[in-house]
């Protein structure tokens, strides 16, 4: 789950880290008094979970309110990378003399958190990374013994940071890290953090990905999430509990577990070559009962790109007598004629296929085994195209 700059901003502020104190607008009139408030130049900067806002025109200065009026009519509506801005952050200007990068993720090869710091600030770090990788200063932190003074050091030692910002930058690290932590971030950054022109450390751009998985201890952060940036099936699959990613193939899959749902794509795409894949990542979990198994597939149906769908259901907490009525439940909602391909196994794996046989329907096809359902799936698939 993505947080948006103000909401990564603010919470970054509960745990100590200094930020401007902006505020957010949704109508040229609220920027116009927000602005009036501060009484002074201000920074207009849209609100979308999505990187370039400043290159593509999202973010700009204005010295009056009325023209903070003026630039935030026209952000607002503005589409960015296909997001429509509906907020702007309207923060108080400041005068910068330095712009560094901090931030903290998941190193998955390591196991452990890692700290990165580079004095290229206001720069993405990817950019940074592929051009500069020697600017980038890294600290693995072990989680039982937390953020060290020393390795908050060796950031600033090695961004060349002026020691009279040590013990700020310190502070700072610090607080991030707790935020990170306690917030059950991927990802928690702050570029740029910068020196401003009354030599003080402040957190003028933040970013924060949140652990869904993590989510059910945060509701407070949990309700931050902004679904119109996502995809309404995705939206519609987290309310139902399915684990749910949507992809630019033919095939819908409905699979249960997250690897047998790995390995179905596989086989679709083995058999589909470049002319047919998987449409979707589809886990109903284990244990799925009627009314899941058709809330997965009026999701799955609800893409037009699905030239088929594919079923591969092992049953072992759930049970194919359960995902049989699930499937005729959805297709009683939904009328179509997409090509449906079943492959039972397991529990009830019988019953299910004699429940979906009885109901005579001239578009379901069964299959025995993983590889002929897949190369029927991508039959079908192609016949549609």
């Amino acid at each position: 789950m993505n947080l948006h700059e103000y909401q990564s901003k603010n919470r970054f502020a509960e745990f100590g880290i200094p930020i401007p104190h902006g505020k957010v607008a949704t109508t040229p009139q609220e920027a116009y008094e927000i602005a009036r408030e501060l009484d002074g130049p201000v920074v207009v900067k849209s609100q979308v979970l999505v990187g370039g806002r400043g290159k593509a025109g999202g973010i700009k200065l204005a010295a009056t309110p009325a023209e903070a009026e003026q630039r935030a009519n026209e952000i607002l509506g503005m589409k960015i990378k296909g997001l429509t801005v509906q907020k702007v952050l309207i923060d108080p200007a400041s005068k910068i003399q330095t712009e560094i990068y901090l931030g903290i993720t998941n190193d998955r090869a390591a196991g452990k958190p890692v700290f990165m710091a580079s004095s290229e600030g206001g720069v993405e770090i990817e950019q940074i990374a592929h051009e500069k990788p020697e600017a980038i200063i890294r600290q693995h932190i072990d989680l039982f013994l937390g953020l060290r003074d020393y390795q908050a050091r060796n950031l600033a030692s090695g961004i060349n940071l002026p020691r009279e910002h040590w013990k700020a930058f310190i502070k700072i690290a610090n607080a991030l890290f707790r935020c990170f932590v306690e917030s059950d971030a991927t990802l928690a950054e702050i570029n740029p953090l910068v020196i401003t022109g009354d030599n003080q450390l402040l957190a003028l751009d933040g970013k924060m990905i949140l652990d869904d998985n993590g989510l059910f201890r945060h509701k407070d952060l949990a309700e931050m999430r902004d679904t119109s940036a996502e995809p309404e099936a995705e939206t519609q699959a987290r309310a139902a509990g399915i684990s749910y990613v949507k992809l630019d193939g033919q095939i819908g899959c409905m699979v249960n577990g997250a690897g047998l749902a790995m390995t179905t794509m596989d086989m679709t795409k083995l058999y589909g070559g470049d002319l047919v894949g998987p449409a979707n990542f589809l886990d109903i979990g284990g244990g799925a009962q009627a009314d899941k198994v058709a809330a997965a597939l009026r999701i799955i149906l609800s893409d037009t790109n699905v030239k088929s769908v594919l079923f591969n259901i092992f049953g072992g907490i759930t049970r194919g007598d359960e995902v049989a009525r699930g499937i005729l439940q959805a297709l009683n909602e939904i009328k179509t004629n997409v090509p449906m391909i079943i492959r039972l196994n397991g529990t009830n794996a019988e019953e299910g296929r004699r429940i979906i046989d009885e109901a005579h329907l001239p578009n379901i096809t069964s299959a025995a085994t993983l590889t002929e359902a897949a190369q029927k799936a991508v039959e079908a698939a192609k016949g549609a195209l």
